[in-house]
């Protein structure tokens, strides 16, 4: 079940999507120490990715896309820049854990130390491609909260 297509809440300025990406990442980079946390990793390796699809979207269209499948934000991208089909495969990897890594299943997903370092791997190149593209600097952005505006 998907959120009304409104977005009243959320931020239109594909800079915030962008921002919030790299906090996944960072997580996930932090998460990924402890084989205890590889779940959590993995989500939010999915999360970094569909938060910088979104951001790379708004920035082509000026709307918002909504939903969580990976590999349909990608193609979505694809249609905008043919270069987003080599993506393809890698966002419908990790499009797979996005209920998997935060809900119990009778049948846990395995995800070993290879699997991980390899979506995290995935994750840093797709989201430095995005950045590269739409010329984001996480390190140079300043994030506006409530308050600063």
């Amino acid at each position: 079940m998907s959120r009304k297509s409104s977005h009243s809440g959320d931020s239109k300025r594909y800079y915030d999507w962008l921002f919030h990406a790299y906090q996944d990442l960072l997580a996930a980079r932090m998460l990924i120490t402890d084989k205890r946390l590889f779940n959590p990793t993995v989500f939010h390796c999915q999360q970094a990715i569909e938060k910088s699809l979104k951001a790379f979207l708004l920035y082509k269209h000026r709307k918002l896309f909504d939903g969580h499948n990976l590999t349909w934000l990608c193609k979505q991208a694809a249609l905008t820049d043919q270069s987003f089909t080599k993506w393809i495969g890698k966002s419908t990897l990790l499009n797979r854990f996005y209920i998997e890594t935060r809900y119990p299943a009778d049948i846990p997903e395995e995800i070993d130390r290879q699997l991980v370092e390899e979506i995290l791997e995935a994750t840093e190149d797709m989201m430095d491609f995005i950045c590269d593209n739409i010329k984001f600097d996480y390190n140079s952005y300043h994030y506006r909260s409530k308050k600063n505006k």
